[in-house]
């Protein structure tokens, strides 16, 4: 019987060892693939913000300066798609609604010639009051999807133009549902 006793101690414990190295492998891999996208999104989420900075500060110089300009609209298309790759589905939505708002934008500001009709500084903010919006509630949903204690922004930071005076018609979606309507 005592023989008995230690071969099943023994397997018991080997098989017990065996099963929480398999296990503790599982969580490892798990937690790496987790780090590893997050990573990744967070890139990703750099880029795609780094693009729009980038041909809007373009595009304001542009018209503010009467001159002419250039952009690779294949580093703001890789971007999208870059994002979207690794983004989970709620920011997804959001970089939809940015690239809408962003083509809006482009519509406004790419139809006239820069050098001879450019929009007016105030036409220009006002034309990028809607992607300032959308920009804003990207972020948020970016900034939740890459980590739950991120709160969120309440005003919109960085694009072609960060003047006080248009950060209150750049909030957020939800921020605008919290006001109380204007008399």
């Amino acid at each position: 019987m005592a023989l008995l006793d230690i071969a099943v101690t023994t397997l018991g414990g080997a098989l017990s060892a065996t099963v929480g190295v398999f296990v503790g492998g599982v969580l490892t891999r798990r937690a790496q693939d987790r780090h590893w996208l997050r990573d990744r999104q967070l890139m990703a989420y750099q880029d795609l913000l780094r693009e729009y900075a980038t041909f809007s500060m373009i595009l304001r110089r542009a018209h503010l300066g009467r001159t002419g300009w250039d952009y690779d609209w294949g580093a703001w298309s890789a971007a999208l798609m870059s994002a979207s790759l690794v983004a989970p589905s709620a920011v997804t939505v959001e970089i939809d609604k940015f690239g809408q708002a962003v083509q809006r934008l482009l519509d406004v500001t790419t139809e006239v010639d820069t050098t001879t009709a450019p929009l007016s500084q105030d036409q220009f903010e006002q034309a990028m009051v809607a992607p300032a919006r959308a920009q804003l509630d990207l972020v948020n949903a970016m900034r939740r999807s890459v980590g739950r204690g991120q709160g969120s922004l309440s005003t919109w930071l960085g694009g072609a133009d960060g003047r006080p005076a248009h950060w209150k018609t750049a909030q957020s979606g939800h921020d605008r549902a919290a006001d109380p309507p204007q008399a």
